[in-house]
């Protein structure tokens, strides 16, 4: 599946950071990692951690699928409000998950530390705005569930936001736990840092077939070289649901564009991402090179040729409705860019095994901040290897 289209900021910027050569011979490991994204990364991280020898593949270039194309927004909000998650799941699992969300960007903050990435990694608020007047009460609503559940929000009316951050909203939400970062820089140096400790990565190496024996997986590549190991954890995003039989997830076709440099905005933009209650959402933020990111116009992904081809006119739509929001922005589109994500049915993601594969682990970022659930599911896939699941296994789990 074509999973961008145009040539994502990201990629642009950083070009090649690391190479790897594909996988040419026979090998053994304890793990094969399947997805060479941010996803992959951080599950290979968690594998050297904890002693497993493992091996990471990739079809395309590292990081050259749906990584390049995020727009990398840090944020413990899942894409449905906690209200309604409560609603849909019990008061239990709602939020357990929106509290592992907001944990998981101070892990993610520890781990850049630790390895000294250079990824840009930033700490910032988050403001969730009311895109209609009417949507103001059900967000007061939703304020008081997530202040009760113990998160950090404040409420702040229409004359605070237009005063703050130049934006016309009749209502928000500010939380004080979000970030942002560079994805693409991430994942390249994850993969170096864990190279350097042993971990194998290949790109340009496809997974063809996979058979099951007693205490082993045996994988065929498409360079005919084969891999023997003890487990399959599959990072493979939206194109998984290739192989799962079930429905899992709608594909969504999503745009976004970057300003050039020293576009003009209020000072609170920096140390801010936006958000809106608009669906499709709009959403926004700064770089750190003081550029607007904005994305958003997401539609259901039907073909990778109907969604470049929208892409002047989602710009525009999107060029318009920034100015709506935020009337005092000078916006000039530097780059623009396409790509798919995917929405589940409770916005939360699937992390764990599938019947239909023995010996297999899934850990897909499903939603709109896939970043933070791959961080959650890093851990989880561990613990479920280890026979110690915890409690969002169960929601995160297939057949729920």
């Amino acid at each position: 599946m074509d999973v961008r289209s145009n040539e994502p900021f990201w990629l642009v910027k950083n070009g090649i950071i690391h190479s790897y050569p594909s996988l040419r011979t026979d090998s053994s490991c304890d793990v094969l990692v399947v997805g060479g994204g941010i996803t992959g990364a951080l599950m290979a991280h968690a594998c050297v951690n904890n002693g497993y020898e493992t091996i990471l593949i990739d079809k395309r270039e590292i990081a050259n699928g749906s990584t390049s194309a995020t727009t990398s927004m840090l944020q413990y909000e899942i894409d449905i409000p906690l209200y309604k998650l409560k609603e849909l799941i019990g008061e239990q699992g709602a939020i357990a998950s929106y509290l592992a969300c907001r944990d998981s960007i101070y892990k993610l903050e520890s781990l850049v530390k630790e390895i000294e990435s250079l990824c840009g990694f930033k700490k910032k608020e988050s403001l969730y705005f009311a895109g209609k007047s009417k949507d103001v009460k059900w967000l007061k609503r939703e304020y008081e569930e997530r202040k009760s559940a113990g998160i950090e929000v404040k409420w702040l009316d229409k004359k605070e936001i237009r005063t703050i951050y130049g934006v016309d909203a009749e209502g928000a939400i500010l939380s004080a736990d979000g970030a942002s970062v560079d994805a693409f820089c991430l994942t390249h140096d994850l993969l170096h840092y864990n190279s350097k400790r042993g971990l194998s990565v290949f790109d340009k190496t496809e997974l063809k077939k996979v058979s099951y024996d007693k205490d082993f997986v045996k994988i065929r590549l498409n360079t005919e070289a084969e891999i023997t190991a003890r487990h399959i954890i599959y990072c493979t995003g939206y194109e998984t649901q290739n192989m799962i039989p079930e429905k899992i997830v709608q594909l969504k076709s999503t745009y976004a564009m970057v300003s050039e440099k020293g576009d003009l905005h209020s000072e609170g933009c920096a140390e801010t991402l936006f958000w809106n209650t608009d669906s499709p959402y709009l959403y926004m933020r700064t770089t750190v090179d003081g550029r607007l990111l904005v994305g958003g116009e997401d539609e259901n992904f039907k073909n990778a040729l109907r969604r470049d081809l929208l892409l002047n006119r989602k710009k525009e739509k999107l060029e318009k409705t920034l100015k709506k929001y935020f009337p005092d922005s000078s916006f000039i589109e530097d780059f623009c860019w396409a790509g798919t994500f995917g929405e589940t049915k409770d916005g939360l993601p699937y992390i764990g095994t599938h019947p239909k594969y023995p010996k297999s682990h899934f850990l897909l970022g499903f939603g709109g901040n896939g970043i933070t659930f791959s961080v959650i599911g890093m851990d989880m896939i561990i613990e479920m290897m280890d026979g110690r699941p915890n409690i969002l296994s169960h929601f995160f789990r297939f057949g729920r």
